[in-house]
């Protein structure tokens, strides 16, 4: 939903800040007073073409920036996509600054963006309707969401269980394009895996060897200092000098002259027996010393050998995996990708006959898909008809044009047998339809696509009839109509204002009207005002209230001179529109 609109040199526009809120959002106004202009600035906010001519005469630069609230979870796609920051509390912030000099900055939650990207989160947040391009029912193709999402859940179901399958059948076609593709390419990935499968399997890997062999080397590496260490560490403990006597003997000496006052006092034996533990411990230490010095060598060929097999590992974990278990988990998969392109016959059959079963089931589906939306389309041509007629546009049809598309493969690699005998059919993610809405607005005229459509009344008419019924399932949040009331009055006015009234149950509605039928129904009413100060004009925007409204429904129906009859009839049309909106 659009919360603000701010506008900075543009057009008319010196500064300009509207607060929208919930339901139908009304812009009415003197023509020539700036409405349209507020419609061009959404536009230009959603990724239009920004032409100099909008900025402000005397100005360098102009400035739009708009506040949305929206579905964190359903704009996750375009976040992640573009690298965009969402706001906890669903805030969404766009901003666009064009200068003279042509320089163009647009912002996404305070990230800059492309024009292109704009555009597409743009689509997410507003339809235009009315002389304006972007519309999401101009695009064909949404048209087949739309009947999909119209024609309730058994369509849902059904296009889920083709989706799976079509999924299912690219991951069997890829597998058949791998198997028999090039055949040169075939044998040399074939050389290629034999050779990778007795490189890793030559060297007999072990988990955990290299941690053991950089432990060896380690030592390798310093064995000489650890050899002389040992030596001294010995010699201290247990041999002695010339001058000092070893620390095993002194600890002797020790117990022994304990061992003659331990009589006059328990702690003195307590101390004696403390040492005779630390004797025997470093009778078993000396064992381990003794082990060490035996063991310990410089062996430069024995360092080189660990040298040589850690480098080995080394290339290995470059190639094919960055733990040895990384490396025999590659070699395990290469054994299976070889053994299947030497057996790839019995695969490619297997594999054939998988892809005739798929595409079976998915011809089946695609025929009920194509049965049930068929049964939509006429309901939902049946339906908007008489929306039309309603909205004084007797003489137009509309029509859900569904066909089956021709096929046309993107590659060759099934066989003949796996083609359906059926029917020659494209296989698509949706199923096996086109889907595409046409009219024609005049007796005699052809069935035209909606985007063929000339008129911008007629056009804004067309979208909301269609709007009026899909209404529940349009995800689009907020729908703008401008230009809806040309060409139309009385009974059909009427009817074009409750329209609106019902759609903005679903969504945000924001119109531009000239006409107090649909001015009426406003849940929220803004007057659009040109204003002139020394000789410089601008635009200025009102949120009315109470008499205010009754005021500017008066000078709609009234223009210049308003009765106290135009105002009791203000008056009533405004209670009447309000009894409307509380059914």
């Amino acid at each position: 939903m659009l919360l603000r609109l701010e506008i900075r040199n543009f057009a008319l526009i010196d500064e300009l800040d509207i607060e929208l809120g919930e339901g139908l959002n009304i812009l009415t106004g003197e023509t020539g007073a700036g409405k349209s202009i507020i419609i061009d600035s959404i536009n230009m906010l959603l990724g239009e073409r920004f032409s100099k001519e909008f900025i402000r005469t005397g100005q360098e630069k102009a400035f739009l920036q708009a506040v949305f609230c929206v579905n964190n979870q359903k704009f996750q796609d375009i976040y992640e996509k573009y690298g965009i920051e969402p706001e906890s509390d669903g805030t969404l912030l766009i901003s666009r600054e064009y200068s003279l000099s042509g320089r163009n900055v647009c912002r996404v939650n305070g990230r800059i963006v492309t024009v292109s990207m704009l555009k597409e989160i743009g689509e997410r947040l507003i339809d235009v309707h009315g002389q304006y391009d972007n519309q999401s029912l101009l695009k064909e193709e949404n048209h087949i969401e739309l009947l999909d999402a119209f024609g309730g859940e058994e369509i849902q179901r059904l296009r889920n269980e083709f989706f799976q399958l079509y999924i299912k059948r690219k991951e069997i076609k890829k597998r058949l394009q791998e198997l028999i593709g090039d055949e040169k390419y075939r044998e040399r990935k074939i050389d290629l895996l034999k050779y990778q499968i007795n490189e890793i399997k030559s060297a007999k890997l072990k988990t955990g060897e290299d941690e053991e062999l950089h432990r060896q080397r380690v030592i390798l590496s310093n064995s000489e200092k650890i050899a002389d260490t040992i030596e001294d560490v010995y010699n201290i403990l247990y041999i002695g000098d010339d001058i000092v006597n070893s620390v095993y003997d002194r600890i002797d000496e020790a117990i022994y002259r304990l061992g003659a006052i331990s009589v006059f006092d328990p702690l003195y034996e307590q101390i004696k027996q403390n040492l005779e533990e630390i004797k025997y411990q470093m009778e078993d230490i000396r064992e381990n010393i003794r082990y060490a010095k035996e063991n310990i060598e410089y062996d430069p060929v024995a360092l080189e050998q660990v040298e040589e097999r850690l480098d080995l590992i080394y290339k290995l974990k470059k190639k094919y995996g960055n733990t040895i278990q990384d490396i025999i988990e590659y070699c395990k998969n290469s054994e299976i990708e070889l053994d299947m392109l030497l057996k790839s016959e019995e695969y490619i059959t297997e594999l054939q006959k998988q892809l005739i079963d798929n595409e079976k089931a998915l011809y089946d589906i695609g025929v009920k898909l194509n049965e049930k939306r068929s049964k939509a389309a006429a309901l939902l041509e049946s339906r908007i008809c008489n929306e039309l007629e309603e909205l004084e546009m007797k003489n137009t049809k509309f029509k859900v044009n569904i066909e089956m598309i021709s096929r046309n493969d993107d590659n060759e690699t099934d066989s003949k047998e796996s083609r359906l005998n059926t029917k020659e059919i494209k296989f698509n993610e949706n199923g096996l339809d086109k889907v595409q809405f046409l009219i024609s607005t005049n007796p005699g005229e052809p069935l035209k696509p909606l985007s063929k459509i000339a008129s911008g009344g007629e056009m804004a008419r067309i979208m909301l009839a269609i709007k009026s019924i899909l209404a529940e399932v349009d995800k689009i949040p907020t729908l703008i109509f401008d230009e809806i009331d040309i060409g139309i009055s009385g009974k059909a006015s009427q009817r074009v204002g409750e329209k609106l009234s019902f759609i903005s149950r679903n969504h945000q509605v924001i119109c531009v009207t000239h006409q107090a039928q649909i001015a009426c129904m406003a849940d929220n009413h803004y007057l659009i005002e040109k204003v002139t100060r020394n000789n410089i004009t601008t635009s200025k925007v009102t949120k009315l209230y109470g008499e205010k409204i009754v005021d500017e429904i008066s000078r709609i129906l009234g223009g210049d001179v308003i009765t106290q009859h135009t105002r009791n009839l203000a008056i009533e049309m405004l209670n009447n529109a309000r009894k409307f909106k509380s059914n």
